[in-house]
């Protein structure tokens, strides 16, 4: 009976090993629109591609972010300058992609760019703190996605959105893990919207890794800011001593983080390149093996886990 299973287990697992395996052809022929790239995963990933001989389109927030991805990558890969917060930005970038893909269309949009900017506790924060998030990680990446859709259809192409383990499992306050929830829900609507026009979209879900927008030293900056000012009851109510804590347990907490980013921008490349993309990739040892068991669990060994950022 045990031989039998592990048999059927290996032989399963030789049948997805195979099927993820299958690569496509002609992939000098295909254009990536990909957002965020002065930075971490995006001008990774940007570099990786131009390598493999595809025709990115990297949308960078500064001028000088593309002037540096310029000079490390081929002449096929070409720039613009995208602020997914600004709608007529979003509309120019949509404009100029479709005067560059002609009749091809897009073969994949990569909605990569992200903030953190609020890892705080919920009462520290306002309304206003929670849009610095909600804006760029999942309002904006609806925008740019609604004005790209035409184009991915018109070449039967893929999504790409980069969502966070935190989509699945909150673990801190502010609109970070609110945000990449609202990826991961907007992304499985939509998949089940357009698939009837060959159109197929996967989900990156990262664990810690070490990139610019969480940074240790950058995301103490941004808590003690909120905690100056926050009102003064608040910072009677918790006392100087629980903030200085958590400062430290949060910093300590991004140390961990993981350097290997190409772990994730493997995770995209597949969803792009493969005959068979999955729906959803844990990028990191963290992801796989600690938060998505861990979100599964009981929710009270999960809250005994995540303790010591509230305790």
């Amino acid at each position: 009976m045990w031989l039998l299973l592990v048999l059927l287990l290996g032989l399963i697992f030789l049948y997805r090993r195979y099927r993820y395996g299958l690569l496509l052809e002609n992939l000098t022929d295909k254009y990536v629109f990909i957002t965020g790239c002065d930075s971490g995963f995006g001008n990774l990933l940007a570099k990786q591609l131009d390598k493999l001989g595809m025709k990115v389109l990297a949308a960078c927030l500064t001028d000088n972010g593309a002037k540096m991805l310029k000079k490390e990558t081929s002449t096929r890969l070409q720039t613009i300058i995208l602020d997914v917060t600004n709608s007529h930005s979003v509309s120019s970038a949509a404009k100029w992609v479709n005067d560059v893909v002609g009749d091809k269309g897009l073969w994949g949009l990569v909605n990569n760019a992200g903030v953190a900017n609020t890892l705080a506790l919920n009462e520290w924060l306002t309304k206003e703190d929670y849009l610095k998030d909600l804006n760029v990680n999942v309002l904006g990446l609806i925008d740019v996605t609604l004005k790209m859709l035409p184009m991915i259809r018109r070449a039967q192409g893929r999504v790409v959105n980069v969502a966070s383990i935190a989509g699945r499992l909150s673990m801190v306050g502010g609109g970070y893990c609110i945000s990449k929830f609202g990826v991961e829900t907007f992304s499985d609507s939509l998949r089940r919207e357009i698939r009837r026009f060959g159109v197929k979209v996967s989900i990156i879900e990262p664990g810690y890794f070490k990139t610019p927008i969480i940074k240790p030293e950058s995301v103490v900056a941004q808590i003690r800011a909120i905690w100056e000012k926050a009102s003064e009851e608040i910072r009677n109510t918790y006392g100087q001593q629980y903030f200085e804590k958590y400062c430290q347990t949060m910093s300590a907490d991004m140390m961990k983080a993981s350097t290997k980013l190409h772990l994730v921008t493997d995770c995209m490349e597949h969803a792009l390149t493969a005959v068979h993309p999955m729906t959803r990739y844990s990028a990191g040892w963290d992801a796989k093996f600690l938060f998505i068991p861990l979100s599964y669990c009981p929710t009270v060994i999960a809250d005994y886990f995540f303790s010591e950022y509230y305790c």
